[in-house]
């Protein structure tokens, strides 16, 4: 990739390479390039070429700072919770991005950032499982998947750094519906089958749940892949404490195999194989009646957060059409809450 020219840099160009300076103990830095990174509907990445006199990080290096939307998602963390969450992920051995530092002042760009490594791969989740040879035997990049959301899972609380992420009172799932019930009433809308999504899951809540770290937007989209394999797990700004089968049923959920629906687990293997590598490397069985729960309310989520993206448009605060695109998403959404959620057979009143 190469590096905009100096003309064509953001004006925060200067603000950034002297906070960079400070920030890595650099006696200077100069960045080569400055570029907005694709992807990433509700935050921002920035690729980072720059150079480091001395300091943590000398010579060339190459960065992602990543930072706040204009219009923001409620149950999104801030920059700075995620930046914990991240070093406290890469702390335990999760194959992340290395997180290196937080700036919270808003005046160096205009909003609070974080910068971390950059990892090479490829994260387009249509592309992934359509072009077989990224990441390699599709097996083992399975297992080392299943193996990452098993690390994750590891992590219980309390975890020094994390206090800010609360505990659910109860079952994780009581408060999943309420949080989704609570988002439709903020933005006022009337969605006859998500009520009726949130009202069979308050009948439907499992029985027995765990509590560890959960990432709450492990799919494809979300790892980087290279020719080699698994690069890293990105976007950690829904994690939170909750019941691992919550990620299974998020990751096997029908709306993120997109053009593979055959593949039940991201698109990239069988349900039953990825299950396999889970319980394998997790040493927990999986609950199969919970994870068929999670995955009704993971497409009744993803249809929460489309409404939100839709209306970050709509209100004019990000005038975008990815987001109204996005928007349009909601039918296939709600039908696929319908189809899971339907009886065994309809009996009339």
């Amino acid at each position: 990739m190469k590096a905009a020219p100096a003309q064509s840099m953001p004006p925060f160009r200067q603000n950034l390479q002297n906070w960079l300076r400070q920030a890595a103990g650099a006696a200077a830095v100069e960045i080569t390039g400055l570029m907005p990174l694709s992807g990433g509907a509700i935050q921002e990445n920035w690729l980072i070429d720059c150079r480091f006199d001395g300091g943590q990080k000398p010579g060339r290096q190459r960065l992602v700072m990543r930072c706040d939307a204009p219009a923001k998602i409620a149950s999104s963390l801030s920059r700075a919770r995620e930046f914990k969450v991240l070093r406290a992920v890469h702390c335990a051995g999760v194959m992340v991005p290395e997180p290196l530092w937080l700036c919270e002042d808003e005046g160096i760009i205009g909003r609070a950032f974080y910068i971390m490594s950059h990892v090479e791969g490829i994260a387009l989740a249509s592309r992934i499982v359509k072009d077989e040879s990224l990441g390699g035997d599709r097996q083992a990049m399975a297992a080392r998947l299943a193996g990452e959301l098993a690390r994750i899972h590891s992590l219980r609380p309390p975890i020094a750094g994390l206090e800010f992420l609360v505990p659910p009172v109860g079952h994780p799932a009581h408060e999943a519906v309420a949080v989704m019930r609570q988002h439709l009433d903020d933005m006022d809308e009337q969605r006859p089958a998500l009520e009726w999504g949130l009202r069979w899951a308050e009948l439907h809540v499992p029985r027995q749940f765990e509590l560890t770290l959960v990432h709450q937007d492990f799919r494809t989209g979300n790892y980087l892949v290279s020719a080699r394999g698994l690069a890293a797990i990105l976007d950690w700004e829904f994690a939170g404490w909750g019941d691992p089968m919550s990620d299974l049923g998020w990751f096997c959920a029908k709306c993120w195999r997109f053009a593979r629906p055959d593949l039940e687990a991201g698109g990239i293997t069988s349900r039953r194989s990825f299950y396999e590598h889970y319980e394998a490397a997790s040493g927990r069985s999986i609950d199969h009646a919970a994870v068929a729960f999670w995955e009704v309310m993971a497409h009744v989520r993803w249809a929460v957060i489309a409404l939100q993206q839709c209306h970050r448009h709509l209100s004019g605060t990000e005038p975008s059409l990815e987001l109204a695109l996005i928007g349009r998403l909601l039918p296939d959404l709600e039908l696929s809450i319908v189809e899971l959620s339907a009886p065994t057979q309809w009996k009339p009143r």
